[in-house]
C-alpha cells in the first residue's frame, strides 16, 4: 500500500482547484470535479482548505503572492516592470481569470480577504509614491490611481483576448504593436 502524502494531495488538489476556478467561477466549479482531477476524496479538500469559497480566496490568495515574487512593481522601470507582467499572464492567465470571476461573483461586496489584499496593493502603492517623491515619475496623478491604470492597460488584452483579437488583430505582429503602444501610453502617464 502507498503511503499517505498530504503535502503533495494538497498540492494537487490546489492545482485542480486552480483550473476549476479559472473555468467556471466560483458559483461554477465543482468540489467533485477538483476531487476527481486531484485524485483526492472530496472530503479531504474541505478538511484541507474549508468550503468552495474559503478554497477559492486560498487559490487566489496564493496566485497573487506568487505574482508578486515573481514580478514586484518596479517604476523606476515601467517599460522593464510592464514586459514582466505581461510576459507572466500571458504564461499564467488563470490569474487574471480568477480575478475576473471574483469581481463577477463579489461585484463590489467586500472580499473575504479583503484586508490582507489592501495591505498587499498598498505596498505597491507605495513604490510608486516613491518613485514620484523622487522625482523618477510624474506625480500627476495620485499613485493608487496611476498604479490600477498601468495594471488595467497590462492585463485588458488577457482578460478579454477575444476583444484584443477583434480591435488588434490576432497575429503575433499585432500583440507586438498592442505591447509597444501600452508601453508608449505607460512612458506618457508617468514622464515628468
Amino acid at each position: 500500500m502507498a503511503a499517505r502524502d498530504p503535502e503533495a494531495t494538497k498540492a494537487r488538489i490546489f492545482q485542480a482547484a486552480i483550473a476549476e476556478f479559472s473555468r467556471y467561477g466560483i458559483a461554477g466549479a465543482r468540489i467533485d470535479r477538483i476531487a476527481s482531477e486531484a485524485k483526492a476524496n472530496k472530503q479531504l479538500i474541505y478538511a484541507y482548505f474549508g468550503n468552495k469559497a474559503e478554497l477559492f480566496t486560498q487559490v487566489l490568495g496564493r496566485c497573487m503572492v506568487d505574482l508578486a515574487a515573481a514580478v514586484p512593481v518596479d517604476p523606476d522601470d515601467i517599460d522593464g516592470w510592464l514586459d514582466r507582467l505581461m510576459d507572466y499572464h500571458a504564461a499564467h492567465p488563470e490569474l487574471l481569470r480568477l480575478l475576473f470571476w471574483e469581481g463577477i461573483e463579489y461585484g463590489t461586496a467586500e472580499l473575504p480577504d479583503e484586508a490582507a489584499r489592501q495591505q498587499h496593493y498598498a505596498e505597491k502603492v507605495a513604490a510608486v509614491a516613491d518613485s514620484q517623491a523622487r522625482g523618477v515619475i510624474s506625480d500627476a496623478i495620485p499613485a493608487r490611481d496611476l498604479l490600477f491604470l498601468l495594471i488595467a492597460m497590462a492585463n485588458y488584452a488577457t482578460v478579454v483576448p477575444q476583444m484584443s483579437r477583434i480591435l488588434v488583430g490576432g497575429e503575433d505582429a499585432a500583440r507586438d504593436r498592442l505591447r509597444r503602444s501600452v508601453k508608449e501610453a505607460a512612458r506618457r502617464l508617468v514622464a515628468t
